[in-house]
């Protein structure tokens, strides 16, 4: 069987990643408390390198490669965010990397994987494998595979957030209650979930989807691992996985106490709130915690509740028209 990763293994990634990583900030809001009737801390994941939190997978898993697995190179596929860790963490190392990425892919992370020096090779949506196309690649060039989500030392390094964010919620003396968290397959949320009930045993840990893409809380209910109906339809990009990863669902199981699906009106919402409150620029799947706290998915009335901002790559256009529903409804 292959052996899950523990808190253990985060706290190893953290001391392995120290001089690589922004130890990035919480955020709160006097607004944001007395708006939901809690106390409100928002992991600021948007600030790592990036512009994500999957900048902290990926070098866990290239920092960890042998010399001649370096040599030969990687490859991975993703909508934007692990693309962009990806080529990053490459470039540090001086590894050629070669990304598989959707053709519909927001243009500030296609411009972001190529700044990194990574190759792009575009696959449709709705139609291809980019696994597929990715393993391919992969036998063809003797390239290593970094996956998104479903992999050991993927897991560990996306933990170090939540390892962070715990420390930190500790240093507040505050008790963690609640913990939301969003979920393409599932890396980032199980990672986090093992390193906050490491700290708070008794923290409630929630995923946050996209309505139509709500895999992880379906797959609770069907104490199974479901699948989503359609791939794409959802301004979040990032998290349109089709269903959770075999690894990650092992630990996301045990771990969460339910979840959240989240419509685009409201994610949108989220970003023109953030924006306005904090001043920062949030992607879709970035601000999906957030949205299920304004619109009341969540009620953190009288909790401490932690929330992870996970990205901020976000098109102009997209940035605006959230903006725009600020304007119309001041």
């Amino acid at each position: 069987m292959t052996r899950l990763p523990t808190f253990d293994d985060v706290r190893d990634a953290a001391a392995r990643l120290a001089s690589s990583l922004i130890k990035t900030p919480l955020l709160t809001s006097q607004e944001l408390d007395d708006r939901t009737g809690g106390a409100i801390f928002l992991k600021a994941e948007f600030l790592q390198e990036t512009g994500s939190f999957k900048f902290r997978g990926a070098t866990n898993k290239l920092r960890q490669l042998t010399k001649s697995e370096q040599t030969a190179g990687v490859v991975a596929w993703s909508t934007g965010n692990h693309a962009q860790g990806v080529a990053a963490a490459a470039k540090a190392l001086n590894i050629s990397a070669k990304i598989v990425m959707p053709a519909d892919a927001p243009k500030a992370k296609l411009d972001g994987t190529r700044a990194y020096g990574a190759e792009i090779v575009f696959y449709d949506r709705e139609t291809d494998d980019r696994e597929e196309i990715g393993r391919r690649i992969a036998n063809e060039e003797s390239r290593v595979v970094v996956p998104p989500y479903d992999d050991f030392d993927i897991i560990c390094g996306q933990g170090t957030a939540g390892l962070e964010m715990a420390d930190q919620i500790v240093e507040s003396e505050k008790i963690l209650d609640d913990v939301l968290v969003p979920a393409s397959g599932g890396g980032l949320l199980a990672g986090v979930s093992l390193a906050a009930h490491k700290r708070f045993p008794e923290s409630q840990i929630y995923v946050v989807e996209p309505k139509g893409f709500d895999d992880h809380h379906r797959s609770l209910g069907n104490d199974q691992c479901v699948v989503n109906s359609k791939r794409a339809g959802s301004i979040c990009d990032a998290l349109l996985a089709p269903t959770p990863g075999k690894l990650t669902w092992q630990i996301n199981s045990k771990h969460l106490a339910g979840g959240y699906a989240v419509c685009d009106d409201d994610v949108m919402d989220a970003i023109s709130f953030a924006h306005r409150v904090f001043g920062i620029r949030l992607e879709p799947g970035g601000a999906i915690t957030l949205a299920a706290l304004l619109n009341a998915s969540h009620d953190a009335k009288g909790r401490t509740v932690a929330l992870v901002l996970s990205g901020g790559n976000v098109d102009d256009d997209t940035f605006n028209q959230a903006l725009a529903r600020l304007s119309a409804n001041p």
